[in-house]
């Protein structure tokens, strides 16, 4: 994890001031001043800022929040615009997204005190449920692209006008119903398994298609249910459960492919041994047989010249 990462993952700094502060010389690591920006956070660094130990949190939290239309998914803003911190208790101010909502979106956001934890959940194929209204009706090419999958070469209609983000692959949504159509609007229901960035903007605004109304419900089994707009609560017990038991498989699945990947780097390495101890063979016998022949040639040369060895 970049240096700048952890730091606003584990203290009560974003990443933009722990960019100043290490710029400013105030964070240490091993007791050495850090001057790399990009520096990556080993498991037994010790990471001080002003002289204060930074400790890596790893008791978990999990909340449940109904993010507001008209607020931003991020710590600060430049322009000063509301994010969702000047929504959230102060006592979840230090809690990290799992995920984004664009600042039109509307829905349920889980947060979480685990960097780790955020991070695992935000890089999953968790399936993500969104109620949806589009302006126009709901032709058979949207409805094929949303079995089949799509692949956009220019996926900018529907991004962010400063988005540098142009091509897009959609995979096929692993679910989608008509909930109400008239002749100017669809509203949907979907879920997809991935969260890139305005995903469902961009999609529909490949058909010419503007999302009026976007509110995101369920994540991951984790449902909004009746929680009112900018409000928060804590995870259930069986959501908790759930969590756990899913970041013991996805613990599982790396174990399994770390060691399947030593396995085929150990194999390659033998392989290369064994080559090379082949080849170090094939040398050596034919060197010897170089040599033997030579001998014999040597033999052959004496017994035809007895007087040349006479001579010596």
């Amino acid at each position: 994890m970049r240096l700048n990462k952890y730091i606003s993952h584990n203290s009560k700094y974003s990443r933009r001031e722990a960019d100043k502060l290490i710029e400013a010389g105030e964070v240490m690591i091993n007791k050495q001043k850090v001057e790399d920006f990009a520096y990556d956070v080993k498991e037994d660094d010790q990471i001080s800022i002003r002289g204060l130990h930074v400790t890596e949190k790893t008791e978990l939290t999990m909340v449940v929040f109904n993010k507001p239309k008209g607020t931003l998914v991020t710590k600060k803003d430049d322009r000063g615009r509301t994010t969702i911190y000047h929504k959230l208790p102060g006592k979840f101010r230090h809690f990290i997204p799992i995920g984004r909502l664009d600042f039109a979106s509307e829905g349920i956001l889980l947060l979480t005190d685990s960097p780790k934890v955020a991070e695992v959940m935000m890089q999953s194929g968790l399936d993500r449920t969104y109620n949806i209204k589009i302006d126009k009706p709901l032709s058979s090419e949207m409805e094929e692209a949303m079995r089949e999958g799509l692949s956009l070469d220019d996926a900018r209609a529907g991004g962010h006008e400063q988005s540098k983000i142009y091509s897009m692959e959609f995979a096929p949504f692993v679910h989608y119903e008509v909930r109400n159509a008239g002749e100017n609007f669809t509203k949907l229901r979907v879920t997809i398994a991935e969260g890139k960035n305005r995903e469902l903007r961009r999609f529909f605004g490949h058909f010419e298609a503007n999302v009026l109304d976007l509110k995101r419900v369920e994540f991951g089994g984790i449902e909004l249910n009746n929680l009112p707009t900018g409000k928060t609560r804590f995870f259930t017990r069986r959501e908790y459960d759930d969590t756990h038991k899913y970041l013991k498989m996805v613990k599982q699945i790396e174990e399994q492919e770390k060691k399947e990947k030593e396995d085929r780097a150990r194999a390659e390495r033998l392989k290369e041994k064994r080559k090379n101890q082949t080849e170090d063979q094939i040398r050596r016998a034919q060197s010897a047989e170089k040599k033997q022949l030579k001998e014999k040639q040597q033999k052959n040369s004496n017994r035809n010249n007895p007087n040349k060895k006479n001579r010596k």
